[in-house]
């Protein structure tokens, strides 16, 4: 549940009320001059606005049985390869925030701020170029977006704001499964730049996105990015998504990334399925394309009133480490070169709502990699096979 305000006034500063109260004076004055003297040169107001505000915690404990010596879940020499959940053996906060949203009929706006294990691991890779932006201030921005509305059914909005692709949600409650598909860490949850939205008709939505780059607050090159994605309402239950986002990136490589997927809700029963691609080019002396792909399939089963079954099939093949470097570890005094994530997982949870407010989920999870990938705490070998298992409990304010 969120706590909402509604208001027609924005909220003001003590110094902001000594602006409007002298503002009022010089009304009054006015009021009293001719009617020709007087010209309307304020900005037409919305007059119902909705101002919103909201909390999320997710608090989380997770055992890794590869038992990773630095604790993060990782690839054999320490580079972790997960956002949720990203630690093992320590109680931790998956994700907590907080937002304020303004709703209205000619503009709207939201700002959250962020912190937590996930918020840390995702945003590792965003770049620092000069000493302005990067990690430490990107993190904090969970969303910073401000829309206008354009024209009926055509809205406008820019700033720091949810990814345009995917199926899967970044905060858990808004999740089927505790953790995210492969595909889903591997692909944006930001973007940084501006987005257009066309609502045509009840049934499809298309949003047009031009933003920095693949997954970037801070840009790293001269090039953007843009992505288009479509929402087609085949029935009230089922939903069916098209996405993709072409980007230049740090090397000023071409990527290409396309996306499908399919959700239907029935009464107690919920599907997601979803599949992805991606090609890049090689760069300065190297010519043709790499590749890459996943798909993730999850079931959802409202057995009682109060708990929900979730399972889950996944693949995910980066053969030649477009999007997942899996760096190296060490063997004696010799560096050896990780090979590539080519991994089938599955996963099981249970998940309990006894108020409507508060979510328990666990979960269990696992893959399978083509060749021994995973970090081994126990003897320092690594693993073909990755199993965590992890229980959470959240509160929704």
């Amino acid at each position: 549940m969120v706590l909402a305000l509604h208001s027609s006034l924005p909220i003001m500063s003590r110094s902001a009320y000594r602006i409007t109260a002298a503002s009022i004076v010089a009304f009054a004055f006015a009021a009293t001059l001719p009617m020709h003297a007087q010209t309307s040169t304020q900005a037409p107001t919305d007059t119902t606005p909705k101002i919103t505000f909201g909390a999320f915690v997710d608090g989380y404990f997770a055992w890794d049985f590869g038992r990773p010596p630095s604790l993060d879940r990782s690839f054999a020499g320490g580079t972790p390869f997960t956002t949720q959940p990203s630690r093992h053996n320590e109680f931790n906060v998956n994700l907590a925030y907080v937002e304020t949203r303004i709703d209205a009929p000619h503009y709207r706006g939201r700002l959250a701020l962020q912190a937590g294990t996930s918020v840390q691991s995702n945003y590792a890779g965003e770049p620092t170029k000069g000493t302005i932006s990067g990690p430490s201030l990107a993190r904090m921005l969970q969303e910073a977006v401000v829309g206008v509305k354009l024209a009926d059914n055509v809205w406008v909005d820019a700033g720091i704001f949810y990814s345009h692709v995917g199926t899967e949600s970044w905060a858990s409650r808004d999740n089927p499964t505790y953790s995210r598909s492969l595909i889903a860490d591997y692909t944006p949850y930001y973007q940084s730049g501006v987005k257009f939205t066309w609502t045509a008709n009840a049934k499809l939505t298309a949003q047009l996105d031009v933003v920095n780059g693949w997954q970037i607050i801070s840009e790293n090159n001269s090039g953007k990015g843009a992505g288009l994605r479509l929402d087609y309402a085949a029935d009230a239950n089922t939903t069916i998504s098209y996405f993709n986002l072409v980007s230049s990136e740090a090397t000023s490589r071409l990527r290409v990334f396309n996306g499908l997927g399919v959700k239907r809700a029935m009464s107690k029963l919920s599907v997601l399925a979803e599949g992805d691609v991606g090609s890049q080019s090689r760069g300065a002396g190297a010519s043709g394309q790499s590749t890459w792909y996943g798909w993730t399939a999850i079931a959802r089963v409202q057995a009682t009133p109060k708990m929900a079954l979730v399972a889950r099939v996944e693949r995910y093949d980066d053969k030649d480490q477009v999007i997942i470097a899996t760096g190296s570890y060490l063997a004696g005094t010799k560096t050896i070169a990780n090979p590539a994530l080519q991994a089938v997982g599955g996963s099981f949870g249970v998940d309990v709502t006894p108020y409507a407010r508060v979510a328990w989920r666990t979960e269990v999870r696992g893959w399978g990699n083509k060749n021994a990938l995973f970090s081994n705490g126990r003897t320092g070998t690594p693993l073909k096979r990755s199993t965590v298992a992890v229980t959470s409990l959240s509160l929704t304010f």
